[in-house]
């Protein structure tokens, strides 16, 4: 015998979820919001500048570790570091320019 079941209001919010996730696959993206998030790719970074981890760190004052950690993946650059690496990627001599002061 089947008992039967109420739906909470975020029962049905996870179902619309679900719901949206599969026409957004299908392709169906109308009426969808995309959020874009500007990841930090600090190896790609490094190996623009033609670094050695151990160069990078030096030069822009962040342990050796910590860059290892975020190229590893192991840890996530927080917002004030995804700052300093995004001005460090647009404006790499006058950061350390900045920092040799």
């Amino acid at each position: 015998m089947l008992k039967k079941t109420t739906t909470t209001k975020a029962d049905r919010r996870v179902i619309a979820g679900v719901s949206q996730a599969r026409a957004y696959l299908r392709g169906d993206k109308a009426g969808m919001r995309e959020t874009r998030v500007w990841v930090v790719d600090v190896k790609a970074i490094r190996r623009e500048l033609e670094m050695s981890q151990y160069e990078f760190a030096t030069a822009y004052g962040i342990p050796l570790r910590t860059v290892q950690s975020w190229e590893q993946g192991v840890r996530q650059p927080d917002a004030t570091a995804q700052s300093y690496l995004r001005a460090i990627t647009r404006l790499p001599k006058q950061v350390r320019s900045v920092l040799s002061q």
